[in-house]
């Protein structure tokens, strides 16, 4: 498939997306260690009924680089000014891990932008000290590691450091370990241009105090979303456990949850042909 890549001058960020189909949009926000391509599988079937928008998250992709750590907020801001400038009053968003985080947040400041919500594997409040037992301590270290003034250098001091790195999580938090295998060079490349692995890695700088928050239980009260979601949970997720989703009544009024046993962590990728058909079947009822 021939990409159509865009970019949207936004005030103080220079925002990349692909875009295709025609409808009701639906964007797709991707996670980490993820960038646009990560929807490859996706993009094709979803663009036959719904005009797709498929960004690159600030620090991301081929979006601008950030000169600071953002606010967590900031990356919320983005997608509303992406959609703004788009002319784009009501849209769906279909998301996952980082971006699910980024949704939660959108949700609660503008629902009235939002159809609809699909989220895969996602954190949320309600996860809490979980997050750090002993047992989930050993799949999280990276979330730390990130952190450190080192870690871009060692990550990126060569293309097979590079490889090496990306390619773990790709093999770990996947059902088969060789899911990503055909794909993996692209990562390389996507993570080897200027500033992107540390883009990345700045995601973990500016959610570590409400990451501690959650897991000691003093975040402060938030709102439930109330805009219509609907949660598909890949039961081979060794680090976004599926037992989880125990609590999303609590921070959702409006939610429907199913886990799959075709997926780990990445749903849209591992189990294609299932992600697009629930998409489209959610999106469709909202209509």
């Amino acid at each position: 498939m021939d990409w159509n890549h865009c970019y949207a001058d936004l005030p103080d960020l220079r925002v990349h997306y692909v875009r295709h189909g025609q409808g009701k949009p639906l964007f797709l926000i991707h996670g980490w260690p993820e960038f646009w391509y990560a929807w490859h599988k996706n993009i094709p079937h979803l663009a036959e009924k719904f005009d797709v928008i498929v960004p690159d998250l600030r620090g991301f992709g081929d979006t601008e680089k950030p000169t600071k750590v953002p606010e967590v907020a900031t990356y919320a801001t983005d997608l509303k000014m992406l959609a703004d400038h788009l002319g784009l009053d009501r849209f769906g968003v279909v998301t996952h891990d980082v971006g699910a985080s980024v949704l939660q947040n959108f949700a609660r400041h503008w629902p009235e932008r939002l159809t609809g919500l699909f989220l895969f594997n996602g954190n949320y409040p309600g996860v809490g000290a979980r997050w750090a037992e002993a047992d989930h301590l050993k799949e999280i270290w990276y979330q730390s590691f990130q952190q450190l003034d080192m870690a871009v250098e060692v990550v990126g001091a060569s293309r097979e450091s590079c490889r090496a790195y990306f390619g773990y999580f790709l093999g770990h938090l996947t059902r088969d370990p060789h899911a990503f295998d055909s794909d993996l060079e692209s990562w390389v490349d996507n993570f080897m241009k200027p500033g992107n692995i540390k883009g990345g890695f700045d995601w973990y700088r500016a959610t570590n105090a409400a990451r501690l928050a959650i897991i000691r239980g003093d975040l402060p009260p938030i709102e439930k979303i109330t805009v219509p979601t609907r949660m598909l949970w890949g039961a081979h997720d060794p680090v976004l456990k599926a037992e989880w989703r125990d609590r999303l009544s609590e921070y959702f009024t409006n939610i429907q949850v199913d886990v799959t046993e075709e997926a780990g962590h990445f749903v849209h990728y591992e189990a294609p042909d299932l992600a697009n058909q629930e998409i489209v079947a959610f999106f469709e009822t909202l209509r």
